[in-house]
């Protein structure tokens, strides 16, 4: 019997028998991202009550927390035009998350460390998103590589879903570890073991598909040869200056924790489950955008301002209710950010830039992270002001966005939507 085809996003037919070894390596990034984020992510939400429990005080922990988003940001920069420049994208994927798989599993000795343990919690912290400032540009380039051949809005979306499924999962087994034991430093040593698991896949995903997944890829010139054209077009710039205002309203969640647990009184076991419902509603965000992004553009992203803009009312309420409000949204907004973002970022630079483009573009949105940090830890206690501030920068983050896309050609995503219409 005749195998159905599938349309690529090149326009090439692939017959039915091929459909698992398109999806195949996104499905294995996927996973690796899986396991990867139940350690990141489950110890993300922790990350304010620990330093808290540690002596620090609000802006300590805004800016411990704005820091390491900011590294993990801004460091691409380094990172992104590196790999670019080597060509070794799979050297700086494992690395990166080696990284990650180290810091966090050794949280665990933080609150065992006397009077460094601020200092060593803090190190941790902001080692662990340095390894994503390591790994991401990179990775996210063999993503992208293979994501085309389904449709990258779709593709993107459907690692963001797998990965955001981890950060789910992540906070529960740390909610289910703290109700059972009581001890931060418990739940933190039991993530070595998804942390081992990560690894393993990765180098078996590496092993396996070693040709496949970079692909298009190993069609670009060798490291020396001439490169292609530049990735600083006015649009994409506009883009990345958007991105610093977003992400300079968008509160890290160390802030958020801080406050359900020290003013909105909720339970520190609770905090887990909290992230993890942000997480979900992260995934929901990214498949949709993923798919308005794919047959409709880039306007999908004229949302993330709106939504930055209303996390600070609600999530910084002294109600637990809207606070727990707050944090749906500001999952929602993340999810946007970490999946449609890049697909645009992916049809709008030439390949053998990738890795310098999502390096420039995370150190605009570093920079915001950072100077957000400082501005949620001085500004907390005045929170009306606060809430004002953060929505000046979204309507300056929406305004610069109206004009970017204006001014974006995107002829790779044109080609994907018509292909996904006649499919």
């Amino acid at each position: 019997m005749e195998q159905r085809g599938q349309r690529t996003a090149a326009g090439t037919s692939v017959p039915g028998a091929n459909r698992r070894g398109l999806w195949g390596p996104v499905i294995g990034f996927g996973l690796v991202s899986l396991a990867a984020d139940i350690v990141s992510d489950g110890a993300r939400p922790l990350a304010g009550p620990l330093l808290a429990q540690l002596g620090a005080s609000a802006l300590v922990v805004g800016l411990v927390t704005g820091a390491a988003e900011a590294a993990a940001q801004g460091l691409r920069l380094l990172f992104g035009p590196w790999a670019d420049r080597t060509r070794r994208y799979w050297t700086f994927t494992l690395a990166g998350y080696g990284l990650t798989a180290v810091c966090v599993p050794l949280l665990a000795v933080a609150p065992l460390a006397g009077e460094a343990g601020l200092v060593l919690a803090s190190v941790l912290i902001i080692g662990d998103r340095v390894g994503k400032a390591i790994r991401s540009p990179a990775k996210t380039v063999l993503l992208a590589a293979v994501a085309k051949q389904v449709g990258r809005g779709r593709g993107f979306a459907v690692h963001k879903s797998l990965d955001l499924l981890g950060a789910v999962l992540g906070p529960v087994l740390i909610a289910a570890v703290l109700a059972a034991t009581g001890s931060m430093s418990v739940a933190f040593a039991v993530l070595a073991l998804p942390a081992a698991a990560a690894m393993f896949m990765l180098f078996w995903l590496r092993l396996r598909v070693p040709s496949s997944v970079p692909a298009a890829v190993d069609a670009l010139p060798p490291p020396g040869a001439d490169r292609p054209a530049t990735v600083f077009t006015r649009g994409f710039l506009l883009f990345a200056v958007a991105a610093f205002f977003w992400s300079a309203g968008l509160v890290a969640f160390g802030v958020i924790a801080f406050h359900l647990t020290t003013t909105a009184g909720v339970p520190v076991a609770v905090v887990p489950l909290l992230y993890a419902g942000a997480m979900a509603a992260a995934a929901l965000g990214a498949l949709a955008s993923g798919v308005i992004y794919d047959r409709s553009g880039a306007a999908a992203l004229l949302a993330l301002p709106l939504l930055i803009a209303a996390v600070p009312p609600l999530a910084l309420a002294p109600a637990a209710g809207l606070a727990f409000a707050g944090v749906l949204v500001w999952g929602t907004a993340t999810g946007i950010q970490d999946s449609t973002v890049k697909a645009l970022i992916a049809d709008l630079v030439p390949e053998g830039r990738q890795g310098t483009a999502y390096g420039v573009f995370a150190a605009f949105e570093g920079a915001g992270a950072l100077a957000g940090g400082g501005l949620y830890g001085s500004l907390y206690s005045s929170r009306p002001l606060l809430i004002l501030a953060v929505a000046v920068l979204q309507l300056i983050a929406f305004s610069v966005l109206v004009v970017a896309l204006l001014r974006i050609r995107e002829p790779q995503r044109g080609r994907s939507a018509r292909t996904l219409r006649q499919d």
